[in-house]
C-alpha cells in the first residue's frame, strides 16, 4: 500500500472492467453502517473482503502499541500475510465497528490513491480502475453512495463469473459438435466400406453357388463309385477274416515275447538309475561346497553384486546433454524472449515475486500478483506457450487467485520456498523439453542452468511485456 496502482490491471477474482454506474435499487437484507445511515445490501464480495483485510493488516503493523485495538495487539507483530490469515475475521470486524481504526486504514488508502479517493468523493468512479480496489476503497473511505459503488462491483464480478461460465460452456459445445461431425464422417466412411464389402460378398456368393453345383455332380459320381467299392470290399472282407484269425494267433505269440523283452529292459534301467543316483549325489555335494566357498570369498573381498559396463556409463553421460538448448542470444538481447517463445513446446517458468518486485515492488502483494497475472494472460493468448507462475506461498493458507485456463499458478507449500519448487519443476520435465526460467535470482539461475534450462532476466521479460502492452 505504498504506491499508486496502475489502472486497467486485473487478477485473481477481479473483472476486466469497473462498473461506471451505481445501482440505486433498495433491498431488504443489509449490513448496518453509521455513515449517513447508508447500508450495504449484502455482505462484501469475497475478493473485496480479502483485499480490505489485507489493507488493514498492512496498516496494523505500522501503528503504535497505544493505538492498537486490544483484540489485535496479539497479532500486531506478526508478518502481514500471517496477520491476515490468523486474524482475518477480527480485522474485518474491527474495521466495521472501530471508526478510528478504519479511519487510519482509510487515510493510508487515500495517501496511496489520492486521485481515486478524490474522484470517489466527487461521485466519479474511474472506469478503468481495478473494481476490487475501487470497492475496497469505497468501503474504507465511505464517500456518499458507497454502498451503491460496492453493489455495482458485486454485480460486475457476478457478471464476469457468468460470462466465464458461458464461454466455457460454448467451448464445450463447439468441441461436442466437432466430435459429432468427426463421428458422422467416420460412420459415412464405414458405411461406404460396408457397401463395398457387401458387393464383394455377393460376387463371392455367386461363385460359391457355382462351386456347390459342381460339387453336387462330383458327389453323385462319388456315390456310384462308393457303391462299387462296397461290393468289392464285402468280397475282400470274407477273405480277410480268415487271414485275421491266423494273424491273431501270431500276435499273441509275439506279445508274449515282447513282455519278456520289456522285463529284461526294466531290470537294466533299474541298475543304471542306481549307479547314476550315487554319482549325482557326489556331484551335488561338490557343487554346494564350491558355491559356499564363492559366497565366502565375495563377502571377504566386499565385491559388488553387479557391475556397470563402460557403455552404460557413456550412455548415462550422453543422456545428461539431451535437453534442447535455448542458447544463441545474449541475456540482454532485445529479441531474446520473442525468440524463446517461438521454440515449439517451450515451457516458460516465472519466479513471480522476483518479477513483480523488480517492476512494481512498491504495490501491495495482492496488487502485484493481479498485475503480473493479467499480463501473463495476454502473453499466453498471443503465443499459445505453456506458462507457469510460481509464488512464495509461505504462511498462505488459501492463495487469493482464480485458476486460469491459460496460465498455471502455483504457490510453494508451507516450509518450502519458491526457489525449490521452480528447480523441482525444471527437473520434472523430460529430456529434450525446452525450458526458460524468468528470474534475476542468482541461486535459481545457477540451479536451472545446471538442470539444462535457459535463464531470462526479469528486466528483459518486463521490457517485453511493456512493448506489447
Amino acid at each position: 500500500m505504498s504506491a499508486r496502482p496502475e489502472t486497467g490491471g486485473s487478477g485473481g477474482d477481479d473483472g476486466d472492467r469497473t462498473p461506471g454506474a451505481v445501482n440505486h435499487e433498495e433491498h431488504e437484507e443489509s449490513v448496518p453502517s453509521e455513515e449517513g445511515g447508508e447500508r450495504l445490501r449484502r455482505p462484501l464480495p469475497e475478493p473485496v473482503r480479502a483485499r480490505v483485510v489485507e489493507y488493514g493488516s498492512d496498516v496494523l503493523g505500522g501503528m503504535r502499541s497505544s493505538d492498537l485495538p486490544p483484540v489485535l495487539r496479539r497479532v500486531a507483530k506478526f508478518e502481514p500475510r500471517r496477520r491476515a490469515r490468523l486474524a482475518g475475521p477480527q480485522i474485518a470486524a474491527q474495521l466495521e465497528n472501530d471508526h478510528g481504526f478504519r479511519g487510519k486504514v482509510a487515510a493510508r488508502v487515500e495517501q496511496v490513491w489520492p486521485e481515486l479517493a478524490e474522484g470517489m468523493r466527487a461521485g466519479v468512479v474511474p472506469p478503468a480502475a481495478d473494481p476490487v480496489a475501487v470497492a475496497a476503497s469505497a468501503y474504507l473511505l465511505r464517500p456518499k453512495g458507497w454502498p451503491e459503488i460496492i453493489e455495482g462491483v458485486h454485480e460486475e464480478l457476478e457478471r464476469q463469473t457468468s460470462a466465464r461460465e458461458v464461454d466455457e460452456a460454448a467451448e464445450a459445445l463447439d468441441d461436442v459438435r466437432r466430435r459429432l461431425e468427426e463421428t458422422q464422417q467416420g460412420h459415412q466412411a464405414e458405411l461406404e466400406r460396408l457397401r463395398g464389402q457387401i458387393g464383394e460378398q455377393r460376387t463371392e456368393i455367386a461363385e460359391l453357388r457355382r462351386k456347390v453345383h459342381s460339387e453336387r455332380q462330383r458327389a453323385r459320381r462319388a456315390v456310384a463309385e462308393a457303391e462299387r467299392v462296397v461290393s468289392e470290399t464285402t468280397d475282400r472282407r470274407h477273405e480277410n477274416e480268415s487271414q485275421v484269425s491266423a494273424l491273431e494267433v501270431e500276435n499273441r505269440r509275439l506279445r508274449s515275447r515282447l513282455a519278456d523283452a520289456e522285463a529284461q529292459v526294466e531290470n537294466a534301467r533299474r541298475a543304471v538309475r542306481t549307479g547314476r543316483n550315487a554319482d549325482e549325489a557326489r556331484l551335488r555335494v561338490l557343487l554346494d561346497v564350491l558355491v559356499d566357498a564363492s559366497h565366502g570369498l565375495r563377502r571377504e573381498l566386499a565385491l559388488p553384486t553387479s557391475l556397470d559396463s563402460p557403455a552404460d556409463l557413456v550412455a548415462e553421460a550422453q543422456e545428461e546433454h539431451r535437453r534442447v538448448s535455448l542458447g544463441g542470444l545474449p541475456d540482454d538481447a532485445p529479441g531474446l524472449l520473442e525468440h524463446l517463445l517461438t521454440v515449439p513446446r517451450v515451457h516458460l517458468l516465472l519466479d513471480g515475486y522476483n518479477v513483480t518486485k523488480t517492476g512494481y515492488g512498491t504495490l501491495p502483494l495482492a496488487d502485484q500478483r493481479a498485475r503480473l497475472l493479467s499480463s501473463l494472460e495476454g502473453l499466453a493468448s498471443r503465443t499459445k506457450a505453456e506458462i507457469t507462475c510460481v509464488f512464495d506461498g509461505a504462511d498462505v493458507e488459501a492463495p487469493p487467485v482464480t485458476p486460469s485456463r491459460r496460465v498455471r499458478v502455483l504457490f510453494s507449500a508451507p516450509g518450502e520456498i519458491a526457489d525449490t519448487l521452480i528447480v523441482r519443476l525444471v527437473r520434472a520435465e523430460p529430456p529434450g523439453r525446452p525450458i526458460a526460467v524468468v528470474t534475476s535470482d542468482k541461486e535459481i539461475v545457477s540451479a536451472v542452468r545446471r538442470a539444462g534450462a535457459r535463464a531470462v532476466p526479469s528486466t528483459v521479460f518486463l521490457r517485453h511485456l511493456e512493448s506489447h502492452s
